[in-house]
């Protein structure tokens, strides 16, 4: 069950955090960088992670710190750029293996409910409604819910259904 929410992603009460990132991603953006601050050790370990398994993008990485906080990183663009520091475009292929690759992982994880941005389309990312049509395909059928949250409204807790 999809549903469009607006608010504050870091007030949702899913289950897990969802957000794309870039292999080696330095996190100093957007969702990213807010979430990078709240949990600083995310970051260093997501970079270890990529260092142990050199990642295709379309893979996801589960990362849980304490008090049951879960952020599902979402690999959905090549290696950040190291000179410039910062992580490369959404690539739609990338995007339709990782949306997969979560449907998988709602099972295996027995995951309850997921927030997610409106992933790969950000900033010089694909068309909304191309996301959005990928989504519906590899998404639509889960039995949880999924809270895309498709205006960021800091500060502002969402109307989550279900929650």
């Amino acid at each position: 069950m999809i549903y469009e929410v607006e608010g504050d992603i870091l007030m949702s009460r899913a289950d897990v955090i969802a957000q794309g990132v870039s292999v080696n991603d330095p996190m100093a953006s957007g969702l990213a960088r807010k979430l990078q601050e709240k949990f600083p050790s995310m970051r260093d370990q997501f970079i270890e992670w990529c260092e142990e398994t050199n990642p295709e993008p379309g893979s996801i990485w589960l990362w849980e710190g304490n008090k049951k906080t879960r952020v599902l990183n979402l690999v959905v663009g090549e290696a950040a750029d190291p000179v410039l520091g910062r992580s490369s475009r959404p690539n739609k292929i990338a995007v339709h293996r990782a949306f997969r690759a979560v449907n998988k992982l709602v099972v295996d994880e027995r995951l309850s409910s997921i927030a997610m941005p409106k992933i790969g389309s950000g900033a010089g990312g694909i068309d909304w409604l191309e996301v959005r049509g990928m989504m519906d395909s590899q998404l639509g059928e889960l039995l949880i819910p999924l809270f895309i949250y498709v205006t960021a409204l800091d500060g502002m807790l969402a109307s989550e259904p279900g929650m």
